[in-house]
C-alpha cells in the first residue's frame, strides 16, 4: 500500500471515529443535563460526556492533515 492510500485510509478512519465520538459525547451531555434536571446523579457522567465530545473534536480536526 503506497503512502497516499495509507494517508487516505487514516483520514477516513480518523474522521469517521471523530464524528461518532462527537455525536456520542453530545448525546451523553444532553442525557446528563436531563438527569441533572430530574435531581439524579449527573456530575461524573457529564464530565465523561465532555471528555468524549472533546476527544471526537480533536480526532476530527487532526484528521484534516491526512486529507
Amino acid at each position: 500500500m503506497n503512502s497516499n492510500k495509507k494517508s487516505t485510509l487514516r483520514w477516513l478512519i480518523q474522521s469517521v471515529t471523530g464524528l461518532l465520538l462527537t455525536g456520542a459525547g453530545l448525546s451523553m451531555a444532553i442525557d446528563a443535563g436531563i438527569s441533572k434536571m430530574q435531581g439524579g446523579e449527573w456530575f461524573w457522567y457529564g464530565t465523561g460526556a465532555l471528555i468524549v465530545f472533546q476527544a471526537g473534536l480533536c480526532l476530527l480536526i487532526d484528521s484534516v492533515r491526512f486529507k
